[in-house]
């Protein structure tokens, strides 16, 4: 399937009967596995934590949990409050030991590291994150500014995309695995023992790899390449080291084949099938597990129909999807002179946790770009009535028929894109379209006009409008922008003659053309406007006045007829 097949934005209202229902899925927290006290402290590892809290000497630590971990969340907090404690008993006895042995002349100088002490060993304070603002991969520096935190403890697997703000400590919890089960899958998958392999797995069974190499060396086999944690997502291999004398170029992988413990997220998959010569999965959830080949060819084509099906599009929405990976901010700004740059419109969202009702309330956007770390960047649902598509496919969808070239690379990494990018961004189709609009004294759309048509891939229909923003204002108003009486810019709307467009302090709007000719809700009010009224331009009839809800929030009240809503 190319793109959603939906016609229209989804109704987003609730039925009455349904307000009041609960839509989020229970979980029974008694079917779910629990650890003894001493798989808490080895899978959270406790002592590692309470020690490199202590040594960066932090008083305010929040800690990140995934959903599936908070179960565990009150005993690793109360493990970490009691380690932390014999920590704190443990230096204080040392430094009363040491100060007794100490002379007369050195007492001064010991009461004073002793103040400096007892102020460094202020008792912690330990915070739970108990929901994230956008994945749970990512660090959520947001909820941990709420709690004015020193750090956060980020428990489970990670994109490993780097702060922008916060230290942090990674807990990986790590997972078991059947070593022996792990290499016959690997022995019965590659026959050549002098094959050129890389051994990756997931980070919460990254720490089994170690042991699974030295298993195969023993086997014989001598091309096998043990990855180790590298936080850094715009490798050729995302966060993992790369074999000894490979450079870091496009094609220095070709002759590897990736062997990979536990489903990959789908986006490090895409990102490694144009780089590897194959890869294979060895599930770790099934039974008796062997290793698949993996496949990316329908998803890489359903990639690329989704941004082919939006270089007609002149209203893109930029969606921020984290405020804590670093140069965010950056990527934003290179993303809207993207599009700048093609003539096209951008409005920046900043809705947290991505979903489909969300994003169906802005119907004038015609697609969406997604700023966030490389994992959550790829968004693929028929539920979305616009495709969404990462800052990379945005620089291909904005490219012209002629010069676009699908060649299957693909990554989700937005500092990847920006390393690429040593000048201002262009775009292959367009120049900026403040140009457009204030230049020349030229004809009304002349520029506009001269441009070749443009038709829609999927449907084959011409597509007049798909670069607002480059629509020449006419001569007079040109004039009268360059004269000394050009008027402040404002922020209100102008009144829209016919055949003009809605402008907005001097600046073609998409947006608001389409409230005023395509939204049906336009405000308070707008709901109780007759057609005569709104034909005529008169005043407004007034709202009938009825009789709201009353009663607590659990069970409204409405009328006379105490129907409980």
């Amino acid at each position: 399937m190319a793109a959603p097949t939906l016609e229209a934005a989804p109704v987003l209202s609730t039925p009455d009967t349904h307000i009041f229902e609960d839509p989020t899925p229970t979980i029974d927290i008694s079917s779910l596995p629990r650890l003894s006290d001493e798989q808490i402290h080895l899978t959270y590892e406790i002592e590692r934590t309470v020690r490199e809290i202590r040594e960066g000497r932090w008083k305010r630590i929040a800690l990140q949990f995934p959903d599936q971990l908070l179960v565990d969340a009150p005993r690793v907090y109360g493990q970490l409050t009691r380690g932390l404690k014999k920590a704190r008993s443990r230096r204080n006895g040392t430094s009363a030991a040491s100060s007794s042995r100490n002379s007369a002349v050195e007492e001064e100088l010991v009461a004073k590291l002793e103040e400096t002490t007892v102020a460094e060993d202020k008792t912690e304070r330990l915070f739970i994150l108990a929901d994230t603002s956008y994945g749970a991969c990512c660090v959520d520096e947001v909820a941990a500014e709420h709690v004015d935190a020193d750090v956060v403890v980020h428990y489970g697997r990670s994109c490993l995309s780097p702060p922008s703000r916060l230290p942090v400590v990674y807990v990986f919890t790590a997972r078991e695995l059947s070593i022996d089960a792990a290499i016959a899958a690997f022995k019965g998958t590659y026959s050549d023992k002098n094959q050129k392999i890389i051994l990756m797995a997931d980070i919460p069974y990254s720490h089994h790899i170690p042991t699974f190499h030295s298993r195969l060396e023993a086997e014989g086999y001598t091309g096998v390449h043990k990855t180790e944690i590298d936080h850094n997502p715009s490798s050729l291999l995302p966060n993992r080291t790369l074999p000894t004398g490979i450079l870091d170029t496009k094609d220095a992988l070709r002759d590897y084949q990736l062997f990979h413990i536990s489903e990959p997220p789908k986006s490090l998959l895409l990102t490694l099938s144009s780089r590897v010569a194959a890869i294979h999965i060895y599930p770790t959830d099934t039974p008796n597990p062997s290793a698949l080949l993996a496949s990316t060819s329908r998803t890489l084509n359903r990639r690329y129909a989704l941004l082919t099906s939006l270089t007609t599009a002149s209203v893109f929405g930029i969606l921020i999807n984290t405020l804590s990976v670093k140069n965010y901010m950056h990527m934003l700004s290179h993303v809207k002179a993207m599009i700048a740059a093609a003539g096209k419109k951008s409005y920046t969202f900043v809705v947290g946790k991505v979903n489909a009702a969300k994003v169906a309330n802005f119907s004038e956007v015609g697609g969406w770009v997604v700023i966030g770390c490389w994992e959550s960047s790829l968004i693929e649902s028929a539920d979305f009535w616009r495709p969404i598509i990462t800052p990379f496919e945005l620089g291909l969808a904005l490219q012209s028929d002629d010069t676009r070239v699908w060649t299957g690379e693909w990554t989700g990494d937005f500092q990847a894109v920006l390393a690429k990018e040593d000048g201002p961004a262009t775009a292959a189709n367009g120049t900026n379209g403040t140009e457009a609009a204030t230049s020349g004294d030229g004809d009304y759309d002349s520029e506009e006009e001269s441009q070749p048509p443009e038709f829609d891939l999927r449907t084959g229909r011409y597509v007049s409008h798909s670069r607002p923003m480059r629509t020449s204002t006419p001569k007079a108003t040109q004039q009268q922008i360059g004269s000394e009486e050009t008027a402040p810019a404002s922020t209100a709307l102008t009144k829209r003659a016919n055949g003009d467009l809605a402008h907005v302090g001097n600046v073609v709007s998409p947006g608001a053309e389409f409230l005023r000719s395509n939204r049906t809700w336009q405000g308070l009010g707008s709901d109780y406007r007759s057609e005569d009224t709104a034909n005529s331009g008169g005043p407004e009839r007034a709202a009938k006045v009825e009789e709201g809800r009353s009663g607590i929030a659990r069970g409204y009240v409405v009328g006379d007829d105490a129907s409980v809503h």
